[in-house]
């Protein structure tokens, strides 16, 4: 369907054409090129983690990370329900078990009191998410795992730039995974990475992403044999993403401020309706709006006929996220059922997400925002 408001447009600029078509007509290095690597310098020193590896998805990354960290059959990983499903995925790549905990209605994060009831001896970490572009309760969770002695792996797949004072996410927890995916703060098509202080975990990294291969030069420009010294994945970055997410990184402050600026707009807009919770961060917090998240008081029946209804008017939304506990998948496998998780059931039945991204005009806010008053006032 061709929608009048779309949920997202990706940002770009000439600067972007250009990054890519060099390395294109480059001829060479289109999977293993020298721009890999400054992306991911470049990504850790923002982030301010001591190394930082890129892959072909946000997905392969976490993948990558559990496997580093030899989790694995037997183990428990404390995760949402209310997430993307490859956060809860994840444990399962490697042979572990996925816990869901209840989340918080501040954040949508992990809820910490709830994690500690979760807590068993099998217990080897816990993947909170830094929901939408806001950072969850991590410095809660961070004392939990420190106490507990777990790992605490932090999916800030949503969140690239965000930060509580003046610590970005990513660098709470032992490690972070970030997505380079088309609607994130940045993008590069696809892609994601992983940022860590540890040597080791990073070193791990780069045997599992390429074969389980000891590079020791480029693989494809030498005829020196390289061992393979463990179980290994395609799990790399192609070239041209990393060249875009070079030309990507360089403006993301700027854009970052335009998703605060149309998120400060579409609150003011939408504060006289009284129907609605919208979105708010504790006062330390730095939401850099990936998503623009809405709640609608009352039941789920009439989030849903506000969906249909702005459908109707051309206007794109989705509901980010439902649970994943619920899933067919998850519910066949597992035995889940309606209200094994009744907090995180009733704000998945209330959100509604809404266009924040750069390129958004307030024009666009003001017809959205009368749009959602006049189904309040005169819909129903």
């Amino acid at each position: 369907m061709t929608w009048k408001l779309p949920l997202f447009k990706t940002y770009w600029d000439e600067e972007d054409l250009k990054n890519v078509t060099k390395v294109i007509k480059r001829g060479s290095y289109w999977a293993t090129g020298p721009e890999i690597k400054e992306f991911e310098k470049k990504i850790a020193e923002y982030v301010g983690a001591k190394y930082a590896i890129t892959f072909n998805s946000g997905t392969s990354a976490l993948h990558a990370l559990l496997l580093a960290y030899d989790l694995k059959q037997g183990d428990e990983v404390i995760v949402p329900s209310f997430t993307f499903i490859a956060t809860a995925n994840a444990p399962l790549f490697v042979g572990a078990k996925p816990v869901f905990a209840e989340i918080e209605d501040r954040t949508y994060g992990l809820d910490p009191e709830d994690v500690k009831k979760r807590i068993t001896p099998k217990t080897k970490a816990i993947i909170p998410i830094h929901y939408g572009g806001c950072p969850c309760l991590i410095r809660e969770l961070k004392e939990i795992a420190e106490d507990r002695n777990l790992l605490l792996i932090e999916d800030a797949a949503e969140s690239l730039g965000a930060k509580i004072n003046d610590k970005k996410v990513g660098t709470f927890g032992d490690s972070a995974m970030f997505s380079f995916c088309q609607n994130k703060v940045i993008s590069t098509g696809e892609g994601g990475a992983i940022t860590t202080d540890s040597k080791e975990i990073y070193e791990k990294l780069k045997l599992i992403r390429s074969h389980g291969r000891l590079e020791t030069q480029d693989y494809f420009s030498s005829t020196e044999y390289m061992d393979y010294v463990t179980l290994g994945y395609n799990f790399r970055m192609p070239t041209m993403n990393a060249a875009l997410g070079l030309s990507q990184l360089k403006k993301i402050d700027k854009v970052i401020k335009m998703r605060r600026d149309k998120a400060e707009y579409m609150t003011k807009k939408l504060s006289k309706i009284k129907e609605i919770t919208l979105p708010t961060a504790p006062p330390d917090y730095f939401h850099v709006y990936q998503m623009y998240t809405i709640r609608i008081d009352g039941i789920r029946q009439i989030r849903d006929r506000l969906i249909q209804y702005l459908g109707g008017k051309g206007i794109s939304t989705k509901v980010y996220f439902e649970p994943v506990h619920l899933s067919y998948f998850y519910k066949n496998k597992f035995g889940f059922k309606r209200g094994d998780l009744p907090v995180t059931e009733r704000i998945s039945d209330q959100v509604l997400t809404f266009h924040t991204h750069p390129l958004l005009k307030n024009e666009e806010i003001d017809y959205i925002s009368e749009e959602i008053d006049k189904f309040f006032s005169e819909a129903i």
